[in-house]
């Protein structure tokens, strides 16, 4: 066994530098085999008779008559344009070109060329020897800490538009999180658990609702029989099935907060775990439901306008349960912080959630900006910053626009209203379209009431693409720009949105091909059907012309 191991490098070896060999030498094999091409039609031109050919040939295209060029050029123009169509919707919906991706797929295994995939795959370590590379979750969907409620919000804007706001992914996401969070999987499935199970899965907004209602039914029929340890898990079947009620069937925030209340008044034993509880587990369940509820009635108080007693609520929250930071609570807290005015506190916030060592978003990066833009924004001047050079707070300030539009280049366009809005969905992807679209939904308004805030951003966002050339490569303050946002954003935004991407695509080169080959043809085909006698005396011209330079060679 260690000689057959020990031989493997070896023959694995040999084989990588024979197929480096053969993909170098692919190169010089094909214009040796064009020069070999072409020294054979020299060879062979006499005896072969090629002049005779191709001067039956011009004859032959002498007698044709315009019709035929028209039907030519004409036809190659359709055949073209329908070319262009095809790869211009493949760019619009999977932002690559078709020919070139089977080019790549298929061809260039076939010309000795290497997957980047593989290249990419391995590092060289300290002894020269290539590892993997750990592999890192850069495109991670997370849980909008703001998102709406489905039938308070987001069903009403589909009665009035007949629109989807949300897409099967995101409601998938959803429905995996509330299994998750609320019934969990637990050895012993009681009915009621399994109704509830069933009703998170299902993609009927009524069935979902049906099969709470069923669940509230049997928990009613039982919960006299049950003795004390089963009681805590049927309110905990009570209370989740209130949460789908206020999330699916309440028409308006204040019969869902009415709900959630109902909810938290059945889910209050639940806060002193029995001892077999805590080594089951299920009390882990239980505080991710009263958390939930909690904070959904915290979102409630501020849609309702009262803004003091939700951000009491939510610092309740995370001084009662400071180890679920996860959930970014702070980032509800920042924004009721905000409609309030309450400068001050929201810096507190940022002081201890904008560290180093704690992931970023984009409501950490853009409020940040707009604390230090709104303290000299009321004064800015373009023309006066020309002039004089920026002060050190207009310095910060812009410098703090550039790092927050590194982390997020989509938000500026949303905030500048150079794009229209959407309803945010339920799961956003850091620093892609999805959470710029969450972010602007919630915090426009307060980039508008900060005087001068939106015009600096106007005059400063852009100068952040110069700071990084090469997003995908290499970041400025920031690792590098995630590659995979587009393909994650497209599966979480709605079909009718048009998905912003960064960097900028060019188009690709077919697409430009074949607009131009399009276009020539038919100019061919118009010419020819309006100036019949002009195209003709051409098309003899053209064709004498390159009969005459294949005759060339029978000069020497």
């Amino acid at each position: 066994m260690e000689n057959t191991a020990g031989s493997n490098p070896q023959s694995n070896g040999f084989t990588e530098k024979l197929k480096s060999w053969l993909s170098w030498s692919w190169t010089y094999v094909c214009f040796i085999w064009f020069g070999m091409v072409l020294i054979m039609i020299y060879v062979l031109w006499s005896p072969l008779k090629l002049q005779e050919t191709l001067a039956s040939a011009s004859v032959f295209l002498n007698t044709l008559t315009p019709k035929f060029y028209v039907a030519l050029t004409g036809t190659s123009s359709l055949i073209s344009g329908l070319i262009l169509i095809f790869e211009w919707w493949y760019f619009r919906k999977y932002g690559t070109s078709f020919i070139e991706q089977v080019s790549v797929s298929h061809l260039r295994p076939l010309l000795g060329g290497v997957e980047s995939s593989s290249a990419t795959g391995l590092f060289t370590s300290i002894n020269g020897e290539t590892e993997p590379r750990p592999s890192v979750s850069e495109c991670k969907v997370w849980r909008n800490p703001l998102n709406l409620f489905r039938g308070a919000e987001y069903n009403r804007y589909t009665w009035v538009t007949g629109k989807e706001p949300l897409t099967y992914y995101d409601m998938n996401l959803s429905a995996q999180d509330h299994q998750t969070f609320f019934t969990g999987d637990t050895p012993q499935l009681r009915p009621e658990d399994a109704v509830m199970q069933k009703a998170w899965r299902e993609r009927n907004p009524q069935a979902r609702i049906r099969a709470a209602y069923q669940a509230l039914e049997m928990n009613q029929e039982s919960v006299f029989f049950l003795s004390t340890i089963i009681l805590n898990a049927v309110l905990m079947s009570c209370a989740a099935a209130y949460v789908l009620l206020a999330e699916e069937e309440a028409t308006t925030i204040t019969e869902a907060e009415r709900l959630f209340r109902k909810a938290l008044s059945i889910g209050k034993p639940l806060l002193r775990p029995t001892p077999s509880q805590q080594e089951s587990g299920s009390e882990h369940l239980d505080i991710n439901l009263l958390v939930y509820i909690k904070r959904r009635l915290a979102m409630c108080a501020r849609k309702l306008g009262r803004v003091k007693e939700a951000v009491k609520m939510m610092r309740d929250l995370m001084k009662e349960f400071p180890l679920l930071g996860m959930l970014n609570i702070h980032e509800n807290l920042l924004e009721a912080l905000l409609e309030l005015q309450a400068y001050a506190d929201v810096q507190a916030v940022l002081a201890k959630y904008d560290d180093i060592s704690l992931p970023k978003s984009a409501t950490i990066c853009y409020t940040s900006a707009l604390l230090k833009a709104r303290a000299v924004s009321d004064k800015f001047s373009p023309e006066a910053a020309s002039r004089r050079g920026l002060s050190s707070a207009e310095m910060n300030a812009v410098e703090a626009i550039h790092r927050a539009v590194e982390f997020n280049p989509h938000v500026p366009k949303y905030l500048l209203e150079m794009k229209s809005l959407i309803l945010p969905p339920e799961h956003i992807l850091k620093r892609g379209d999805s959470e710029a679209v969450a972010y602007a939904f919630f915090h426009l308004q307060h980039w508008k009431r900060a005087e001068g805030a939106l015009n600096l951003l106007h005059c400063t966002w852009e100068g952040t693409f110069r700071l990084i050339p090469y997003p995908l490569e290499k970041g400025h303050l920031f690792y590098p720009y995630p590659g995979c946002t587009e393909t994650a954003d497209r599966e979480l935004l709605p079909s009718f949105h048009e998905v912003s991407v960064y960097p900028k695509k060019e188009l690709p080169f077919f697409i430009l091909f074949t607009a131009g080959l399009c276009s020539f043809t038919a100019m061919l085909a118009m010419l020819t059907h309006q100036f019949p006698e002009l195209m003709g005396v051409f098309a003899k011209a053209v064709s004498t012309s390159t009969t005459g330079s294949y005759s060339l060679p029978l000069l020497y």
